[in-house]
């Protein structure tokens, strides 16, 4: 280093320079700029840091707004005894809510020790956590520690829904942030950390489609939550936080490793002892898991009953009728609402009916089955494509007009259908889905109601196993030609009831036509001249209802048909207009033969049966009683206001009418050794549908029978199967009841009255005795047979005598009295004795009691009551054994 004059004076002089003190200067000022720049740079970052964070603040839920109770809960269905019959759940709402105090501290400390261990001291988040949290996931050079207090997983789950969504850094640190400041709200608001654990266990995903502590206690233990003990508290604490990889069923050795590490920070925090660790620690509480699965799989049912099926329907549509709700909300309010349905089932009789259904011997022995089918499949160009078992039908039908979808066997409709997908797949698709389904045939349906309170109690859609859920109901889903069934409630009903005409009123049965010039046949195909209504509806003349209908109107008919519940007809409206421009209505003479546009429906005409069985009441049928919704409150009550359809006496008079199809009509296969019934059969033409619809003072149930294609029953087949069916049905459900007849009104009146004519009887008449409105009593005596009875001329025997002399006269020839014969010939008080002629003409044996009285005389005016004795003419022309019918 040099330290000469000269080096020392070159330096002291490159210091006192003016560039050099321009140069420091700038320097100096370029530090201070780039300060102040640094600052004002982290004021401005500053600022927009606080208005981020106050913009994301400003756009978090209100706390006041924010539920943080679980969003869906299964809902229960409950039958008419309030017996639990099943669970509704959505994918994510098999959750059963309990109370802090129905779970047991063991469960409560073990979801703390491994999720939140500073949950009873911090406001909400966890600031250690948080630190610790940064610290390893730096180290680590990951994400594997997180820091998420149980109040912020609260939030999660039931508030920030969507954060399974998140695509962007941006969007999870907005989420998470909000979580933060929500969490320390809540907790500030609720101040009470039982409430937070209490929703927390009630929300968690818990594997295996169980949500929450309940579901899930069930669904691994098969026991309720409050039962559950250490080892198995410590099993379910172990899956929160990865319900799929730590699920004890699929996979028990990695929950094993998770359900240790509970029980080590139990210990570690004091929550349970050395000696209960010790305990517990190599349970074999996996043996037990599996163990309930297997009683689990025996007793579930995934799929719903018929009736079932047409429940959810009714409640949905009444969610959306009567409260508001759109498709989708009630929907959800049913499979995730919690709701309590308490339903009209009666599971006893609905028991019954499934027994019977699936014995194959209440069935014709010759089987055959109807194939329905769906394909979807993507083909080479990416694009899905669906096929239906209709196009399935038209491509064989290149083959073979007659093919029907109906088969002989299971496997020989799998053939077609596999020739059938070999050719949708023959240019290289793929399959997407696939359903297959084999019906077998004849079908049939039934339902119960009791009439008394419109409760539907028992319904089968179906014969031949249920393989699918909200599937076809044939109970509640089809429609089918209702035959002569339909004459009760669209024809005689009306006439009895409002038109005039009895049970006694009389039409001829004999060829006859419709308008159009078409016959009306009999079933028989035989004619049976002057018919009652009552023989009408005992033997099922056709030809009697279309004349009787004819004089009540068909549209009358139809005003009927709706007061008695049927939504199906067709009224020439608008709506019954179809593609191609025709209009429809129901409004015609087939109408009495149950002729109609679309049919009726099984539980609809049971409906209109039972009001005739309610003494002419209608009641809407009903599937359950109320719906109350999460928090016990009444959400609906159904009821169904009844309405007179038809007079009591009207309906008692029909009744008795179909007491005698079922003794001695149409319908004794219907018969019950244990309980009066009265009914009415129905049968289209060919036998494509086949009805008995009847009922007791108890219950009402209608039958159906028939092919899902409407095809002809075969000549080979049973054609009285459904009725056999009936009563082996209704003679179990009415075991133990006290037996019952159908009470008579008090104005129903029994009167003899003419057999031809239905009026008063007059000589010369067939004379019957029938039950009679009092309103609907006849009045006039009848003008077929009528006639003046011609005067009884005596018989005398004739022998020879000879005739005395003449004598004198008498002096008083017209008083023979004592003078005559007195007893013996002529005498008596008026001129002859007692073997005379008697008081006015005929003595006891001469003319009186004997001789004109009561065994053929003239008695005291000229013979008998009405022109004879009991004996010899009598009451009616002919007395007692004399005239009455054996003069027609």
């Amino acid at each position: 280093m040099n330290y000469g004059k000269k080096s020392v004076s070159k330096k002291r002089n490159s210091l006192i320079s003016r560039t050099a003190m321009m140069g420091k200067r700038a320097h100096v000022s370029f530090i201070r700029v780039l300060f102040i720049s640094l600052i004002a740079l982290c004021v401005i970052v500053g600022c927009l840091g606080i208005g981020a964070f106050r913009g994301i603040i400003d756009n978090a839920p209100d706390v006041d707004d924010v539920d943080i109770s679980p969003l869906g809960y299964a809902t229960f269905l409950y039958d008419g005894d309030g017996n639990q019959l099943r669970k509704l759940t959505a994918p994510s709402s098999n959750r059963l809510p309990v109370s802090i105090e129905q779970i047991p501290v063991d469960l409560q400390h073990a979801v703390v020790a491994i999720e939140d261990e500073r949950f009873y001291e911090h406001n909400g988040i966890d600031v250690r956590g948080i630190l610790r949290a940064f610290v390893k996931n730096i180290t680590s050079g990951g994400l594997s520690e997180g820091a998420s207090t149980i109040t912020q997983q609260l939030l999660k789950n039931n508030v920030f829904t969507n954060w399974t969504n998140e695509s962007t850094w941006l969007e999870r640190f907005t989420r998470k942030f909000q979580e933060q400041y929500l969490a320390i709200q809540i907790e500030e608001k609720i101040n009470d950390k039982n409430v937070i654990l209490e929703n927390y266990l009630n929300t968690i995903n818990l594997g295996a489609g169980a949500y929450g502590v309940q579901a899930a206690a069930r669904q691994y233990f098969n026991k309720d939550v409050w039962d559950l003990n250490l080892s198995e508290c410590a099993t379910l604490a172990g899956i929160t936080q990865n319900p799929t990889q730590f699920n004890p069923i699929e996979h028990p050795e990695a929950n094993a490793k998770r359900r240790k590490e509970v029980l080590d920070h139990m210990l570690d925090q004091q929550y349970i002892t050395q000696e209960q660790y010790d305990q517990v620690i190599n349970d074999d509480i996996y043996t037990q898991i599996q163990a309930a699965q297997a009683q689990n799989s025996q007793s579930a049912d995934t799929i719903y009953s018929y009736f079932e099926d047409e429940l959810i329907d009714q409640v949905i549509n009444d969610l959306m009728n009567i409260k508001g709700y759109t498709r989708t909300q009630a929907q959800n309010l049913v499979y995730s609402g919690g709701l309590k349905i308490y339903t009209t089932q009666d599971q006893h009789i609905q028991t019954i009916l499934d027994e019977e259904y699936s014995n194959p011997e209440n069935y014709p022995e010759n089987v055959q089955y109807a194939l329905d089918y769906a394909l979807t499949v993507t083909n080479p160009q990416g694009e899905e494509v669906n096929y239906s078992k209709e196009m399935l039908s038209l491509y064989f039908q290149n083959e073979d007009p007659e093919f029907d979808l109906l088969f002989d066997s299971q496997e020989e409709a799998q053939s077609y259908v596999d020739r059938y997908k070999q050719s949708v797949l023959a240019d290289g698709s793929k399959v997407v889905a696939e359903r297959v389904n084999f019906a077998p045939q004849p079908q049939s349906s039934m339902s119960i109601i009791d009439q008394h309170t419109g409760y539907v109690k028992a319904i089968v859609g179906g014969r031949g196993e249920k393989t699918a859920s909200l599937t076809l109901n044939r109970a509640t889903d089809t429609t089918r030609q209702p035959g002569s069934t339909f004459k009760i409630v669209s024809t005689y009903a009306p006439a009895l009831n409002e038109k005039g005409l009895t049970l006694a009123t009389t039409f001829e049965d004999e060829p006859y036509n419709y308008p159009d010039g078409s016959p009306v046949e009999n079933a028989t195909r035989t004619y049976g001249g002057t018919t009652t209504i009552r023989k009408a509806i005992q033997n099922s003349v056709n030809v009697v209802a279309v004349k009787c209908l004819e004089e009540v109107t068909p549209e009358l008919g139809l005003q009927y048909l709706d007061n008695f519940g049927f939504t199906t007809l067709a009224h020439g409206t608008e709506a019954d207009t179809d593609a191609n421009g025709t209009v429809w209505t129901d409004a015609n003479l087939p109408l009495a033969l149950g002729g109609l546009t679309h049919g009726v429906t099984n539980v609809e005409l049971c409906a209109a049966y039972a009001a005739i069985a309610n003494q002419g009441n209608y009641i809407e049928p009903l599937y359950y009683t109320k719906i109350l919704d999460h928090n016990g409150n009444v959400l609906i009550e159904k009821t169904s206001a009844e309405r007179s359809v038809i007079k009591e006496s009207t309906a008692w008079l029909l009744t008795s009418a179909m007491e005698d199809v079922v003794k001695s009509g149409t319908g004794t296969a219907c018969q019950l050794d244990n309980m009066t019934v009265a009914g009415k059969t129905g049968t289209t033409d060919d036998y494509n549908d086949l009805w008995f619809v009847g009922y007791t003072p108890y219950y009402t149930c209608a039958v159906w029978s028939g092919f899902d294609n409407n095809e002809k029953l075969p000549d080979d087949y049973s054609r009285d199967f459904h009725k056999d069916m009936w009563r082996k049905v209704m003679t179990r459900i009415h075991e133990g009841l006290e037996y019952k007849d159908f009470e008579m009104p008090s104005t129903i009146e029994k009167i003899s009255v003419c057999a031809d004519t239905g009026l008063l009887p007059r000589p010369g008449c067939s004379v019957i005795t029938e039950f009679f409105d009092i309103g609907d009593i006849p009045t006039d005596q009848c003008d077929e047979h009528f006639y003046e009875p011609e005067p009884v001329i005596p018989e005398y025997t004739y022998e020879e005598t000879i005739i005395p002399e003449p004598s004198l006269p008498p002096e008083n020839p017209d008083n023979n009295g004592d003078e005559g014969n007195g007893n013996n010939e002529n005498g008596g008080e008026n001129g002859n004795g007692e073997n005379g002629n008697g008081e006015n003409g005929g003595g006891e044996n001469g003319g009186g009691e004997n001789g004109n009285g009561e065994n053929g005389g003239d008695s005291e005016n000229g013979g008998g009551d009405t022109g004879g004795g009991d004996t010899g003419g009598g009451d009616v022309e002919g007395g007692e054994n004399g005239g009455d019918d054996l003069l027609d």
